[in-house]
């Protein structure tokens, strides 16, 4: 009696299968505060009121709470460490090298560490720069102030399908503010001009790889020539420049949290203070990463129920098919204790009935097991099959991984 068929080499063949998904990412998951999660892991030290930031943020496709809620992507902001917007804003630095602010800013030592953080993963080097178009040696190329936007291996899956990436963004925040009124929470209104659609259109003819592996730019889709971003397809993150896809230049009204009032020499109860500053680089280098991931995801990604962000991803599917062929002589006792009666009996054949009927089993898996006899997988049918001594059985189990 069978009990273990020997597998060989033979029996095996692997093939390889792509699987496409569209993801697509509504406004009111971005701009909603529900479905955007904080974490609180920057707390101020010495003196005022304190104030406590996340490093960054994730969004969710529906209210963060619930069960059911999936991460989509987390978004941070991070700065260059050479740039003109650290160099400016910087007092110096002491005896061990840590770059010294003054209370005006906020954050700055984290919003560089961010920058070298994905500078790390994707370029291979935490003191290099993300350009747009990627490797460019022109200097308006470099970006010096990245929104980073890596994206949940859930909905990334293997790789961003290229030249599926399309995503609309409000360049200009509001402008119907004066007075008290605030901007820096306030939809940009109906303006066509203000709104913009980037993609990563022709990167199928413009294969680029480096460190982070295949890397796609990101344009304006009004303006192809015009680059403003990278999108690394295999890590799935965006990496966007915030002087492109921003009006810089414009005044961002509002509260933000600080060590001080506009007045340096007062506090104020609740470490906010009043702000009217042009976005790059006052807003950059005085806001909490809070602050201005608050301003960008709940005003320029829109609010409703349109798509903000979709794209396609690609999951590889690697197949092992295994055939194995069960002869008429084989398999067709069980080993099974319930298989004989009391008086070792094969109790599917009737009792005197041994000369005119066979032994059959009901086949319902497959086990595979190893050399040491250590079960590793079944495969289950829909439905038992039956084993006699007049067919052969031929099986295909596919694994997919």
């Amino acid at each position: 009696m069978a009990v273990f068929k020997e597998i060989t080499a033979n029996d095996f063949k692997t093939t390889r299968s792509f699987l496409d998904q569209i993801v697509d990412v509504i406004q009111n998951d971005v701009s909603g505060s529900d479905s955007r999660q904080k974490y609180q892991h920057f707390v101020t030290g010495g003196v005022g009121p304190g104030v406590t930031s996340s490093l960054w943020q994730t969004v969710y496709d529906q209210d963060f709470s619930l069960e059911t809620a999936n991460p989509v992507f987390d978004m941070t902001v991070g700065v260059y460490a050479s740039s003109s917007i650290v160099t400016s804003a910087k007092l110096g630095e002491d005896s061990n090298g840590k770059f010294l602010f003054p209370s005006t800013s906020l954050m700055m030592r984290e919003k560089i560490f961010m920058y070298k953080q994905f500078a790390q993963k994707l370029l291979g080097d935490s003191d290099g720069q993300f350009t747009s178009p990627f490797g460019s040696s022109t200097s308006t190329d470099a970006i010096d102030a990245a929104l980073f936007i890596p994206l949940k291996r859930l909905f990334s899956r293997d790789q961003v399908k290229r030249e599926t990436f399309v995503m609309g963004f409000f360049k200009s925040a509001s402008t119907g503010f004066s007075g008290s009124k605030q901007n820096i929470n306030a939809l940009p209104g109906s303006d066509p001009s203000a709104f913009r659609v980037f993609t990563d259109i022709g990167a199928a003819s413009n294969k680029t790889i480096t460190f982070g592996g295949q890397v796609s730019d990101v344009v304006d889709a009004s303006d192809v020539s015009r680059g403003v971003g990278l999108l690394f397809n295999d890590a799935g993150v965006l990496v966007l420049d915030v002087a492109k896809i921003l009006d810089g230049q414009q005044y961002v009204t509002g509260a933000i949290d600080a060590m001080r009032s506009g007045n340096l020499d007062t506090f104020t109860a609740h470490g906010q203070t009043p702000i009217s500053a042009a976005f790059l680089p006052n807003f950059v280098t005085s806001a909490s990463i809070d602050d201005i991931v608050d301003h960008i995801a709940s005003t320029r990604f829109g609010s409703g129920s349109v798509s903000s962000m979709t794209f396609q991803n690609i999951t590889n599917i690697n197949s092992s098919i295994i055939t194995t062929r069960l002869g008429a002589d084989e398999f067709n006792y069980s080993s099974n204790p319930t298989f004989v009666d009391s008086q070792n009996r094969i109790i599917v054949i009737d009792e005197g009935q041994e000369e005119t009927q066979r032994s059959f089993v009901m086949v319902t898996g497959i086990g595979f097991y190893d050399s040491n006899d250590n079960l590793l997988a079944i495969a289950k049918f829909s439905r038992p099959i039956e084993k006699n001594d007049e067919r052969d059985l031929l099986f295909s189990v596919r694994l997919d991984y």
